[in-house]
């Protein structure tokens, strides 16, 4: 019994551990940098994606080079307006990366890949948040 305890001790640590260090942003946005938006600025975020997204994912992987030439937008949100939604996780994600105050001048987008084979390769979820001086950019990619 002690060795099945110890295992499955040893099991989760290596498991939360690496899990921890993949889910983090790089870097968080500076706030002061940071210009306030709202559900005014969609079409802005939308239209920005065609740009973001080639850069935060590429087109592919090996097996599937073209993966993510072809996207649909789940939702497009600031964070805020996530509370009392089931994407209310991202934002208590986001909040804990880098503060209420970065996760309030953030948004979520969620994104389908069709082209993609699967649910772990179809689905994204990215960070954005609009800098003063340079635009839209996204700050963390979740999957």
């Amino acid at each position: 019994m002690k060795t099945w305890v110890l295992m499955l001790l040893i099991i989760s640590f290596f498991t939360l551990g690496s899990f921890e260090v993949h889910a983090q942003p790089k870097e968080c946005p500076v706030l002061r940098e940071l210009e306030q938006t709202s559900n005014k600025n969609r079409n802005e975020v939308i239209e920005a994606l065609n740009t973001l997204i080639p850069k935060t994912y590429g087109t592919g992987i090996d097996d599937f080079p073209d993966i993510y030439t072809t996207w649909k937008v789940v939702i497009a949100k600031p964070f805020p307006k996530t509370v009392g939604n089931k994407e209310e996780a991202y934002y208590g994600m986001a909040k804990t990366f880098c503060g209420k105050q970065i996760a309030d001048k953030s948004w979520l987008v969620r994104l389908d890949f069709p082209k993609a084979p699967g649910t772990n390769l179809a689905q994204g979820q990215i960070f954005l948040a609009k800098s003063k001086e340079k635009g839209w950019f996204v700050w963390f990619r979740y999957h």
